[in-house]
């Protein structure tokens, strides 16, 4: 992930953000015990809740670097090692601008 994709995920949330959206939804970062990160980004309410998204599961050569992706209950989910933080948010990047 690149600086501009953070700030890309921060804008994204910041225009979802309308007085009411933000009170229900958002973001959640957290961390995992294996060790590793959880993304869990809600769509209610964005033009993405109803598309379909289908899960992608990436495994490099070492134990510390994964990632898996997925859609549950209206939410982009995903979960992945210490360094991956940033492939999962350019995964949400790539489909979210894909729907233009």
């Amino acid at each position: 992930m690149t600086e501009d994709s953070l700030n890309w995920l921060v804008e994204w949330y910041a225009r979802h953000c309308d007085g009411e959206w933000e009170h229900s939804y958002g973001i959640r970062i957290r961390t995992l015990d294996n060790p590793g990160w959880r993304l869990e980004i809600d769509l209610t309410g964005t033009v993405l809740e109803n598309l379909p998204f289908h899960e992608i599961r990436h495994n490099y050569d070492d134990d510390i670097s994964w990632w898996t992706c997925f859609l549950h209950d209206k939410s982009f989910h995903a979960a992945c090692g210490a360094r991956d933080l940033p492939s999962v948010i350019d995964v949400f990047r790539e489909w979210a601008e894909s729907i233009r």
